[in-house]
């Protein structure tokens, strides 16, 4: 009887564990089933659209990387279905890459990653895109994130120079034959180095886009389809602006780009708050909740870029799993009316345009 009561016992303890990584296992497929997915251009790959940037992985802007809020950030965008991070070679000094490929190694689903190469020149100069450098910068990526490949590859928003030089692409298109890398694109700042890359072979297009940048549905959006491309928007809440949450009194850190590159001093100024005048864009921002009746912009703003098929996925940053959260849920809110479309171009159009729309 002893024995007969062990054997239960543990049969028991078998079928709970059992029925709660099944209830895990559920609940995780009904957060992943609240994403909606998209594909990404001829990489084939099928991505959340709303994805992960990782600029601020592990850290607030400015602050130190802390490993265990990395993890903790990339497991919550994870259980809100999110299936694709953007990275970069630079962000943290390769930190976020090493997260990143630790992150990869605890889960079997496949979860994609975006790298970026090219900003570690110094000086960052078109004649520093050599196959050596891009190879280099490559082989460091993949040993960064432990993969025997990396999924997609851009260049890190290079000198306007470097999409005239075929030469660049030729190099990447060699490690693709090798299979270092399954695809490559480029991380633009201007539209028309966005349409000049279309010349090559080409997977994907990241890209500033947002309630305050519109000129890139006007005309790239159309030729990026046709080429079957890829559109990774980044910078999608304009820096925080289209949260609607910040004021002429909002202070930002000292080593805070929103605090020291208002006006393009350290790098392209459309990085920053895409550019826009910061008082100019609380008064939009303002203007949009009013008109669309939220209090917290920051879906709305995300479902706003979704309206646009061409668009692959979008790739907010996240400081805290409640604005993970916040953000993965654009993916299940009902769709712009066309009154709200037009509400935002109205928005646009009266306070926008003429800053930002020629420059970029």
């Amino acid at each position: 009887m002893i024995i007969f009561s062990y054997i239960a016992q543990a049969y028991y303890v078998f079928y709970l564990c059992k029925e709660i990584k099944q209830s895990q296992s559920n609940r995780h497929n009904k957060l992943m089933n609240s994403m909606e997915y998209r594909v990404l251009g001829k990489t084939g790959f099928k991505v959340s659209e709303v994805s992960l940037g990782t600029w601020q992985l592990g850290s607030k802007w400015g602050d130190a990387f802390d490993e265990q809020t990395a993890q903790d950030t990339l497991e919550a965008a994870y259980e809100q279905g999110v299936n694709f991070f953007d990275t970069a070679d630079i962000y943290q000094n390769g930190m976020s890459e090493k997260s990143i490929g630790k992150f990869l190694k605890t889960k079997k689903d496949k979860i994609y990653v975006v790298t970026k190469c090219g900003r570690k020149l110094n000086p960052h100069v078109a004649e520093g895109y050599t196959e050596e450098n891009i190879t280099r910068f490559v082989s460091e990526s993949i040993q960064n994130m432990g993969v025997e490949s990396l999924d997609l590859v851009l260049l890190h928003c290079p000198p306007t120079e470097v999409y005239h030089k075929p030469e660049v692409f030729k190099a990447l298109d060699k490690l693709k034959q090798q299979g270092a890398i399954r695809h490559y694109g480029v991380s633009v700042e201007r539209v028309d180095e966005a349409l000049a890359a279309l010349a090559y072979d080409i997977s994907a297009i990241e890209i500033i886009f947002n309630m305050f940048r519109l000129k890139p549905a006007e005309e790239l959006f159309a030729k990026a389809r046709e080429a079957n491309v890829g559109i990774i928007v980044r910078v999608p809440l304009a820096s925080g602006l289209l949260t609607g949450k910040y004021t002429e009194n909002t202070a930002f850190g000292k080593d805070d780009h929103r605090s020291f590159n208002r006006n393009g001093d350290f790098f392209d100024k459309g990085e920053t708050f895409s550019g826009i005048d910061y008082l100019t864009g609380i008064k939009a921002a303002q203007e949009l909740k009013a008109s669309l009746g939220v209090e917290n912009l920051s879906a709305k703003a995300l479902r706003y870029i979704l309206m646009f098929p061409e668009v692959s996925t979008v790739i907010p940053g996240a400081s805290s799993p409640r604005q993970i959260i916040e953000n993965a849920a654009a993916s299940s809110l009902p769709p712009f009316t066309n009154e709200e479309m037009a509400t935002v171009q109205a928005v646009y159009d009266n306070n926008i345009r003429r800053q930002i729309h020629q420059l970029w």
